[in-house]
């Protein structure tokens, strides 16, 4: 299953956090130019490279379809972040 929401949490300085949804699919769709591009240069690094694009592509799949449920915590200091992805 494709991540649909991803949440992010961030604690201000005064200890009280910001959180943030952001809809994966909307957000693709308004940077699917820069996506566009990314998977042009993302296909000539693995010709200049030789890496498989197949492979390549498909080792991407498998990292989004284990997105959901993933959580990314970081502290440093009075700073902290948390990245969730549904």
């Amino acid at each position: 299953m494709i991540p649909q929401l991803v949440t992010y949490h961030q604690r201000r300085r005064d200890g009280r956090w910001l959180r943030l949804y952001v809809p994966v699919v909307p957000v693709a769709l308004l940077l699917s130019p820069l996506l566009l591009v990314a998977g042009l240069a993302g296909l000539v690094a693995c010709l200049v490279f030789r890496v498989s694009p197949v492979g390549a592509l498909r080792g991407t799949a498998q990292v989004l379809w284990a997105l959901p449920g993933s959580r990314f915590e970081i502290e440093q200091g009075r700073t902290a972040v948390l990245v969730s992805v549904r």
